[in-house]
């Protein structure tokens, strides 16, 4: 849920990050749902469209599954 709500907070549906990152909007729900893991390179491009940095998403992620 993490990604969705980046996602949400961005004002982005899954097909336009999709598209900005350059991925299937599939790809990005299953990411959403815990179902695939990211490469460093998608990492990379889903913060460039999210404007963060990778290490800024790895960090959200980390600190909210830690709750």
């Amino acid at each position: 849920m993490t990604l969705k709500n980046l996602r949400i907070n961005s004002g982005l549906s899954q097909q336009a990050l999709a598209d900005y990152c350059d991925l299937e909007r599939v790809y990005i729900s299953k990411l959403e749902r815990g179902l695939s893991m990211p490469s460093i390179e998608t990492i990379f491009k889903i913060a460039e469209v999210l404007d963060m940095k990778p290490s800024e998403l790895v960090e959200y992620v980390e600190r909210t599954l830690n709750k």
